[in-house]
């Protein structure tokens, strides 16, 4: 994706932070700084008090050392934020290598709401675009409209789904027993020589331990029908919840060890600062980014990309 488009859809975070510190700071050469507007900017951006606080400290460190204002402060400013956002952000840029295995298992994890059924749509339409075949597993039985959503998206795709009948198992609410159906995904996926299997489980809410249970119990299966697997253990989470999504991430990651994050809706949202606080908390890849509804609006995350989206290179640092 060009560089033009992610700044595009990144349009609400970059104008809250980098068109934020040109309003705060000011133009004139003698504008004063205002670094409290600038402490509160970072903070709406949900960078997290953890990361603001040493951000804050540099940028005080650097102006008692060099005093600038005006234009020439915003530069310094903006360039200290830079700098810190991709210390962080850079050691979370790991591509996912679905060649790893055959057939590489991807359990998709998170709540109602995040995006799951679309990332796991959108993640066969790139695979299937590079040549590989994939199998998707409607395992969130939770909801029936969920398991019909996937197959909608198979039958546009021309990609296998595989779903039990509602009531044939033993799952939540009377429908099917997602492990069952998980199993089963693997399995076919074995048989049928797929490449990549994408499994879509129930939104679950992170404070429900039975829950939790169940996932751990389809992880569990996974690994039975294949040993190994699932290879990624992926979590969507919507970066419009900002904190919460932190939280969520944690009780996840205890729960089954998330290997990856999937963060979407980065379009909608002038919080793009989360995964900054992610990337320091949880300490996992940031394996892809959700920037729209298309298919190719899911994009490898970058963190030079995504932090000049947000800020503007050196070059560019004007707001337009």
């Amino acid at each position: 994706m060009k560089l033009s488009t992610l700044i595009e859809r990144l349009q609400k975070s970059r104008g809250w932070l980098s068109d934020g510190l040109g309003r705060m700071v000011g133009r004139t050469p003698e504008a004063p700084v205002d670094l409290a507007a600038v402490e509160a900017l970072l903070l709406g951006a949900d960078l997290g008090v953890s990361i603001v606080d040493p951000m804050m400290e540099s940028v005080r460190a650097s102006l008692d050392r060099a005093p600038v204002r005006g234009e020439a402060a915003r530069e310094r400013i903006r360039e200290l934020v830079r700098g810190a956002l991709l210390d962080r952000l850079r050691p979370c840029q790991v591509a996912l290598d679905v060649s790893a295995a055959k057939p590489f298992v991807i359990v998709l994890l998170g709540v109602n709401g995040s995006g799951k059924t679309t990332t796991a749509a959108k993640l066969a339409e790139r695979y299937r675009g590079e040549g590989r075949r994939v199998i998707l597993g409607a395992a969130d039985t939770f909801r029936a409209a969920a398991v019909e959503q996937l197959q909608i998206w198979g039958a546009r795709l021309g990609v296998d789904v595989i779903a039990h009948p509602a009531g044939s198992g033993s799952g939540s609410k009377g429908g099917a027993d997602p492990a069952a159906v998980a199993f089963d995904t693997v399995q076919a996926a074995i048989a049928r020589g797929a490449d990549v299997v994408c499994l879509d489980t129930a939104g679950r809410l992170h404070t429900k331990s039975n829950l939790m249970e169940e996932l751990k119990k389809v992880v569990r299966v996974v690994g039975k029908a294949l040993p190994g697997a699932p290879h990624e253990r992926l979590l969507v989470l919507d970066a419009t919840v900002g904190q919460n999504g932190l939280a969520q991430a944690k009780h996840f990651h205890e729960a089954v060890g998330v290997t990856g994050l999937v963060v979407t809706k980065l379009d909608g949202t002038a919080k793009g600062g989360i995964l900054a606080a992610i990337a320091r908390d949880l300490k996992v890849p940031i394996r892809f980014i959700g920037i729209g509804e298309s298919a190719d609006d899911l994009i490898e995350f970058n963190a030079e990309q995504f932090v000049e989206a947000l800020l503007g290179s050196p070059r560019q640092a004007r707001p337009d």
